[in-house]
């Protein structure tokens, strides 16, 4: 097992505390989900439990981690613009004994992950796959590492259903501990026993750390029913309360005339009152105890999110209607005779296998939405359209008039973004964090086609109900690719399969 005591964890930019005297017990068997809205430092905790010194030159550290024989291993969020570089034999050559493996395992691996058995020996760059196909390399490395605790930040970020089925039974099967971290609601269900939530309460001022014993699903009915029973016992004592004050204040009024009127002549009765007022004042002293001791309501982070504003597409509307002969990434050809229609308002999804086009196909279409059209175009690699070293306000929009500045800080405020904040790099954000903002750029551009490449990938569990509403009650035309179960289910109108031979339409999952 691994002990955790006491940690805190400081951010040293800003002094704001993530996490905060959290004592944890990491068992043989035990499958803990992380999960809380985005930049609570869930990242950071995986980090800290492997190897604080990823994080020591951001974050300030008290309390110990003891991991007492147990070997970890990390499956970090985004792979470095360094190790994307790499081939990917260079990749797996920094394991020190990778040619000794056993070719039988390599082979197993790469079964279960649905990978060419030659990966390990090619000299194919790593920045050249796909999401999806990168969460397989880096989980066939994290394999052979031989570590007894996983540490996965986002393991099911860009993988196609097959692969997310494996996920799961692959998580549920290994002898060891996993701590991860994922957006995914349903494979948080299917696999986690034990619920650790972070959050950020009293106005993003104070850190909380829950662990639950138990599955997702009884985790958010119990913390709903304790919520309900918690307000609805202090609604009760406020009233009680209120009730006594009111009493005080009658008896408190008339005693205290009594003594204003009670005639010089009769000092025994004066005695009395004055007596008499002394208990009364006790009683108020009694109140003031009550009151300091009364139930709170409760407080919790809420995944806040505006609507969409309403925007107007008539029925009928075309919004795209185009045929690809040949769907090309570089000269590889990855599907041919593609015909994609779609007239508005409607939403469809595309979903593929990893690795067969299906960002190359979002980003050849939105070049051919109709012109007269506010088009927004949300990618699976940020980094596209972000450049890290520009403030989050200047993202929204560089050049703008004060009317324009008051509207967009009125939107980050919504999003929990203080004024500080506004003003950090989208370098500094987390994941969840620069997806929001997307989702604001949206709303101030009053955007009327989405597309969207896996806009719930860096979402929490906990937001992502939201965001499944705001893109159901959208009112405009929405072309997404996503392998988030419950997203297919809720939003599109239509599904498309997207293989070699071209678009397929396929009943809802």
């Amino acid at each position: 097992m691994i002990e955790i005591n006491r940690l805190k964890l400081t951010h040293r930019r800003d002094h704001r505390v993530l996490i905060d005297d959290l004592s944890l017990t990491i068992n043989n068997n035990d499958k803990i989900a992380v999960i809380g809205e985005e930049g609570n430092g869930k990242s950071t905790l995986l980090k800290v439990i492997h190897d604080r010194a990823l994080v020591s030159d951001y974050i300030d550290i008290e309390g110990h981690v003891n991991k007492l024989n147990h070997k970890t291993a990390y499956l970090m969020q985004e792979l470095t613009e360094d190790l994307r570089k790499l081939s990917c034999m260079e990749y797996f050559m920094r394991l020190d004994d990778f040619f000794s493996v056993n070719p039988k395992i390599l082979a197993k691996i790469a079964d279960d992950f649905m990978i060419d058995k030659e990966i390990y020996y090619s000299d194919r760059k790593l920045s050249t796959f796909s999401g999806g196909e990168l969460i397989k390399i880096e989980m066939a490395y994290l394999l052979l590492e031989e570590a007894d605790v996983l540490l996965l930040d986002e393991p099911s970020n860009d993988l196609d259903i097959s692969t997310l089925e494996f996920l799961e039974r692959f998580i549920n099967d290994f002898n060891g501990a996993i701590v991860y971290i994922s957006h995914d609601e349903t494979l948080i269900q299917n696999t986690a026993n034990k619920i650790l939530h972070i959050e950020q309460i009293r106005r993003k001022t104070t850190p909380r750390c829950t662990l639950y014993k138990g599955d997702y699903a009884s985790y958010i009915d119990q913390r709903e029913r304790s919520f309900i029973t918690q307000d609805k016992n202090a609604a009760k004592e406020r009233s009680e309360y209120a009730k006594k004050q009111a009493r005080y204040q009658k008896i408190y009024e008339r005693v205290n005339h009594e003594l204003n009127t009670i005639s010089r002549q009769d000092p025994h009765g004066g005695f009395l009152l004055k007596k008499k007022m002394h208990a009364v004042k006790s009683y108020e002293k009694r109140l003031d105890r009550e009151k300091d001791d009364m139930t709170a309501f409760h407080d919790e982070e809420k995944a806040i999110m505006i609507d969409l504003e309403d925007v107007f597409i008539p029925a009928g509307k075309k919004i795209i209607d185009i045929d690809i002969p040949l769907l090309k990434a570089g000269d590889k050809i990855l599907a041919e005779n593609i015909h994609f229609e779609l007239y508005g308002p409607g939403k469809i999804a595309i979903i593929a296998n990893n690795g067969t086009g299906k960002t190359t196909f979002l980003k050849y279409i939105k070049d051919y939405i109709a012109k007269d059209l506010n088009v927004a175009y949300m990618p699976q690699n940020y980094s596209e359209m972000m450049d890290p070293d520009i403030k989050v306000i200047d993202f929204i929009k560089k050049d703008r008039t004060k009317d324009d500045l008051s509207k967009i800080m009125t939107l980050l405020g919504s999003i929990k973004f203080k004024d500080d904040e506004m003003l950090h790099k989208l370098s500094d954000l987390s994941g969840g964090q620069k997806a929001k903002l997307f989702f604001i750029k949206m709303i101030y551009e009053k955007s009327e086609v989405l597309i969207l490449d896996e806009p719930t990938r860096n979402f929490s569990p906990l937001s992502n109900p939201v965001i499944r509403q705001i893109l159901h009650n959208f009112k405009g035309a929405i072309i997404l690719v996503t392998h988030d179960r419950l997203l297919l289910e809720e939003v599109p109108d239509v599904i498309y399969e997207l293989s070699y031979t071209g678009l397929k339409r396929i009943d809802k999952v």
